[in-house]
């Protein structure tokens, strides 16, 4: 909610601000490029995955655990993009990329954890993801114009190990090969000689519970978990 909040607020200010005399009009680079009904091109960029975790009823006040600590580590993004145009303030965005980022859980002391090799499980994620977003535009400014950006998403997990048959207790953690999400973000778009260049910051949230139980329904990995969601800041370099 504070994310979709600060969104709005950065929005507003771009908004106003280009309504301001004191905003000097200069030379416009690219001055039909908003006018293409389909353009395409392409992204690189940086993600920082966490994860939600919702534990069972008893984990606090009957086992009395501390909650799973995440380590995290930055990821990389690269992907396409296709653009279509609906009017001057709206256009239909559809970005595959793969996206590739590893995280580590440290679990509490335990009955079951008897070694620091047990408390530690590192899960390295590639992702096909494949996000239908909707971007809203304000005025340009010069060369230069704000948006904000939101939509929904699916991936596939390529590192999921869903069907594998080892679980914990053989140090493979499991999670669902296919999620859904939905992101929400912003960003600015500069119009330069030759192309447009947009750095934009993005919050993505998974919808669906991605955890796969061990097979043991007592494990100490995944017994106390319900749902495992994870989510994730994308900051991209768009070049279209």
């Amino acid at each position: 909610m504070k994310f979709l909040i600060i969104l709005f607020f950065l929005f507003k200010y771009f908004s106003i601000f280009s309504q301001y005399p004191f905003v000097r009009e200069k030379i416009e680079n690219l001055p039909n490029f908003d006018k293409k009904i389909l353009h395409y091109g392409y992204f690189v960029g940086l993600n920082d995955y966490d994860f939600k975790f919702e534990y069972s009823s008893n984990y606090y006040t009957l086992l009395n655990l501390n909650d799973i600590e995440i380590e995290k580590s930055n990821g990389f993004n690269v992907g396409l993009i296709g653009d279509l145009r609906i009017n001057d303030f709206f256009n239909l965005r559809f970005e595959p990329g793969l996206y590739a980022n590893q995280r580590k859980l440290i679990y509490p002391d335990q009955d079951g954890l008897n070694s620091e090799n047990d408390k530690i499980r590192e899960i390295k994620s590639t992702y096909i993801h494949l996000p239908l977003l909707i971007k809203f535009s304000s005025l340009r400014i010069n060369n230069f114009k704000p948006y904000v950006v939101g939509g929904i998403s699916s991936s596939l997990n390529l590192s999921s190990n869903e069907k594998n048959n080892d679980d914990n207790s053989n140090n493979v953690f499991r999670m669902k090969t296919n999620s859904l999400y939905y992101e929400v973000g912003f960003g600015i778009d500069f119009y330069l000689t030759y192309f447009k260049f947009s750095p934009s910051i993005r919050g993505i949230f998974s919808l669906k519970n991605e955890l796969v139980k061990d097979n043991d329904l007592s494990s100490p990995w995944t017994s106390n978990i319900e749902n495992l969601y994870s989510r994730g800041l994308l900051i991209n370099f768009t070049f279209e």
